[in-house]
């Protein structure tokens, strides 16, 4: 089932070939940009997290 009947022509398997490669590369750098990123995200989401609280806190506690 796994086995290709047919072998691919040399000009289709270097297509296959690119395609895999900068598909590959593709996820690679959306991998790497959400890397690099998430340290401002996560600094964005605590200063919200502790503006909100701080709201909060001084409307609840009058």
């Amino acid at each position: 089932m796994g086995r290709w009947l047919n072998p691919l022509p040399r000009g289709q398997l270097g297509t296959s070939a690119c395609y895999f490669v900068a598909g590959f590369s593709l996820f690679a750098v959306g991998a790497y940009l959400s890397y690099v990123n998430i340290g401002p995200q996560q600094a964005r989401t605590k200063a919200r997290s502790d503006f909100v609280r701080e709201r909060l806190r001084r409307r609840h506690h009058d």
